[in-house]
């Protein structure tokens, strides 16, 4: 059962280094099972029109962290709507502790990405629809790519949450343990590791995020102005559901069933998730395309410029296809 607490209005937290990009509004809109969640809309600039980018991030993730990120989608002739997943950034918490990670099931974010589709995307929203998904949002894409042929045309994910580093018994028997404790009533008790640990300007020397300083200080800078957005350790319940959907990916028959084209970009000095994973997963796939990127860490998009090039690029040609 949620936790209801109170919801503050939408808006953005924008700072001097991180304006809210050109045309953003910010709203809420309501899942239909009830959670409040926050977006965020923003227009093409130019006469180039070339359709939108649906945007979903990471865990513990904000649409503040992706203004420059936005801006470059703009820029490109892509309108880009995007919203905080439920439990996080300025959407409704679900545990009584606010800064708890937590979500009972994994395809609560199914719920929210189908409810942000029809509700924004479809009335508000120029196609084709272009699904963009990071990490946790990444795997969230991955499994709508299976469900869906309709709702998006395309689907490129960065650093996709398909396997995790440093499990203690591998996916199933952690799952099975974390279960047992759900069931013992410890499911919203916060099971962290180090790569979970608060961003602050001591903890960016040997950040598994990105190598890029200027874009790691600009997320601590955010959260130092709006603490509201912070997000701690996951759940018990969290990585219990969240390996559950990890499985469904991990199974045979995956890869078969994907009904739309998808791109897998993966950071080859990701400590966050498993590179291994993810090319074994790109090499099974029949509609798709996957690269490593060298030298880069978990949060591609936060990266270097010339790491960043080298993804966008993968985007270009990826879309491109498209018209092809």
């Amino acid at each position: 059962m949620n936790i209801k607490a109170d919801i503050p209005a939408a808006r953005f937290h924008p700072i001097p280094s991180n304006p809210v990009p050109e045309g953003g509004r910010a709203g809420m809109f309501t899942t239909a099972d009830g959670a409040r969640l926050r977006y965020g809309v923003f227009p093409r600039l130019g006469a180039e029109h070339k359709g939108t980018v649906c945007l979903v991030p990471g865990r513990a993730e904000f649409i503040e962290k992706y203004f420059e990120t936005i801006g470059d989608f703009q820029k490109r002739g892509f309108a880009v709507a995007t919203f905080d997943l439920r439990g996080q950034g300025g959407s409704e918490r679900l545990a009584r502790d606010p800064l708890a990670g937590h979500v009972e099931d994994f395809d609560d974010y199914w719920t929210d990405l189908t409810s942000f589709h029809s509700q924004i995307l479809l009335p508000d929203c120029p196609p084709p629809y272009f699904l963009v998904g990071h990490s946790t949002g990444g795997l969230v894409a991955l499994l709508a790519a299976a469900r869906d042929r309709i709702m998006f045309d395309r689907a490129f994910l960065s650093s996709p949450m398909i396997g995790l580093e440093g499990l203690p018994f591998g996916m199933t028997w952690t799952r099975r343990v974390l279960n047992v404790a759900r069931f013992l009533g410890f499911g919203r008790m916060p099971l962290g590791r180090k790569e979970d640990r608060a961003m602050s300007a001591d903890t960016f020397e040997g950040n598994p995020l990105t190598g890029d300083r200027a874009r790691y200080m600009r997320g601590v800078e955010t959260l130092a102005v709006a603490p509201e957005l912070a997000v701690g350790a996951p759940t018990v319940s969290w990585i219990a559901s969240a390996l559950t959907a990890m499985e469904e990916v991990d199974a045979y028959g995956f890869p078969a069933s994907l009904k739309i084209p998808v791109f897998i970009a993966a950071a080859a000095c990701d400590r966050v998730v498993s590179t291994a994973a993810t090319e074994m997963l790109g090499l099974r796939m029949r509609t798709g395309h996957h690269v490593v990127l060298p030298g880069a860490r978990h949060e591609l998009f936060m990266e270097t410029d010339a790491i960043r090039a080298q993804l966008f690029a993968a985007f270009d040609a990826f879309v491109t296809e498209q018209s092809a």
